[in-house]
């Protein structure tokens, strides 16, 4: 019997209720700061064990505990019932414990044979790397996750949530029992996240062991089993799902009722601030084809105007084409009443529009910068002495920031990747506040950061639009956009599909505006 198919038959042995990893009394601190305190926590082979918290509570830290990324703790950790101390992240794929991080850590430009035994790969006799072996046991690992996709593919051809796959295939090839996932679905289609919550099943019903880390409490209820909420570093609660809601979960993660989150108290002006008109974008591979087509619109000064749409619809690459990072193929961009012309982000600046993107990681930020760089980036006119870069001016202006829009770091000079994801979110729209911009564009300005960051982003953009800023803001998430906008338009396949005040927009109207255009062209 092959080791693959022994494994196989032991975690099908497994039932729902036998515990894979048993943590007790959990603690960790760094710079004498405590991110966890005196958790504990009981994981379950085939059960989705779901882990929810703020940013900041403490999840990412005990996940690196559970799988030997972090050796310096307190507490004890329990496999099988037994004592062990992960000397390092491989000791603990050794004993079957492996985790997919937010950001996948797959080299582009290997195939996806090379990115799943990466230093494992089989060799012959002469010590040259077997190729045929490697292809068979990454072909074996692929049917086991229903991916059709040749081994010699190149990771940077696939598609996220394909890469997704390729992650707990190499996972897989160390024969996992337990497989972290966090924040699986935060940067793939709804397709691909159907794809995943089978794959997650089909595991699962062999035995698997998931810790699912997630933000959106939506998934808790479609996948979850177990559910553990982290609050300041401390375990609030851990218990099975039956029985609670969405609104019991949202006050374990922050202490408070969900009604406190939501905030519209606007001032709509009658003065226009951006109009644009029969705006197109011609698609870069097909011929007579548009990635958006005849779109029109306005925005009045105070006013945030909601934009929803499916995953394809084109709601990024408006965005996008006003800022100036694609040239228009028709259409007119009017700020204040005045026609500009944009043809590069450098020009969308100029005429006082700032654009908050959609992966603030790659797009909005540079990560080996500090708070104070990252903060000046986009006008650095306020921090220069004589046409020098002053150290003291941009170290005051970037506390100005830090203190307007409550920007949790240890100092100015603190790398911005050593923030949580919501503070980071707020550095970037400090970076366009540098600006003074008229126009402020927010690309899912709320993804990946938890409920709490989400309000105070929330109370922010509602100040803004108070100080008279146009805000267009894309949401993926509709109970967000019908509580934030005061106006939102629908986008399908490109096309303006429909226009809806927010006091008397539904979901249903939402989606049903979006898919029109999608099922009469399907």
């Amino acid at each position: 019997m092959t080791k693959r198919k022994s494994q196989t038959l032991r975690l099908l042995e497994m039932t729902s209720d036998t515990i894979i990893i048993k943590a007790e009394h959990i603690s960790k601190s760094f710079a004498g700061v405590k991110a966890l305190d005196d958790v504990d926590i009981t994981i379950y082979s085939g059960q989705v064990n779901t882990i929810v918290g703020e940013n900041g509570a403490g999840k990412s830290t005990l996940m690196k505990i559970l799988a030997g990324i972090y050796q310096d703790y307190e507490g004890r950790l329990f496999l099988d019932n037994y004592p062990i101390s992960f000397a390092d992240p491989k000791d603990a794929q050794n004993h079957g414990v492996a985790i997919i991080h937010q950001e996948l850590n797959l080299v582009p430009n290997l195939s996806i044979a090379e990115n799943i035994y990466l230093g494992r790969e089989s060799t012959n006799r002469l010590g040259f790397i077997a190729d045929k072996n490697l292809r068979r046991q990454t072909i074996d690992l692929l049917e086991q996750l229903n991916l059709d996709v040749d081994p010699s593919t190149p990771v940077a051809q696939l598609k996220v949530g394909q890469q997704q796959i390729v992650e707990i295939a190499k996972a897989l090839s160390y024969n996992a029992r337990l497989l972290v996932m966090d924040e699986p679905t935060s940067a793939i289609s709804d397709k691909e996240v159907t794809i995943l919550f089978d794959l997650i099943h089909d595991l699962v019903s062999k035995g698997v062991a998931i810790v699912y880390i997630t933000h959106k409490l939506d998934e808790l209820f479609k996948i979850g089993d177990q559910i553990t909420v982290l609050r300041d570093g401390k375990c609030i609660a851990s218990r099975p799902l039956a029985g609670l809601e969405h609104d019991d979960v949202v006050r374990m993660m922050v202490g408070r009722d969900i009604d406190t989150f939501f905030v519209k108290d606007h001032s709509k002006t009658e003065e226009i601030g951006f109009r644009v008109e029969k705006l197109s974008l011609a698609h870069p591979k097909r011929k007579n084809d548009y990635l958006f087509h005849d779109i029109s619109f306005r925005v009045h000064k105070g006013e945030v105007l909601g934009l929803f749409g499916l995953m394809g619809a084109g709601r990024s690459e408006l965005l996008e084409t006003i800022f100036g990072v694609f040239n228009l193929s028709l259409g007119q961009i009017y700020v204040e009443e005045q026609p500009v012309t944009i043809s590069s982000p450098h020009d969308a600046i100029d005429a006082g529009i700032g654009l908050v993107p959609e992966n603030r990681q790659i797009e909005g930020l540079v990560l080996d910068m500090t708070v104070a760089e990252n903060t000046s980036l986009a006008n650095l006119e306020p921090v220069l002495w004589h046409g020098f870069l002053s150290s003291r001016l941009e170290e005051q202006f970037t506390q100005s920031f830090i203190d307007r829009l409550n920007i949790k770091t240890s100092s100015v000079h603190s790398a911005i990747e050593t923030l949580s994801g919501g503070n980071q979110q707020k550095v970037v729209l400090a970076k366009w506040l540098a600006t003074n911009p008229k126009i402020l564009l927010l690309d899912e300005p709320t993804r990946g950061i938890d409920i709490n960051a989400k309000t105070e982003i929330y109370r922010l953009i509602n100040t803004l639009a108070q100080s008279g800023l146009a805000i267009v803001m894309v949401s993926s998430e509709l109970p967000e956009i019908l509580a934030i906008a005061d106006r939102i338009l629908v986008l399908s396949r490109g096309r303006l599909a429909g226009e809806f005040p927010g006091e008397e927009a539904t979901e249903e109207e939402l989606l049903k505006a979006a898919v029109s255009a999608v099922a009469s062209r399907s």
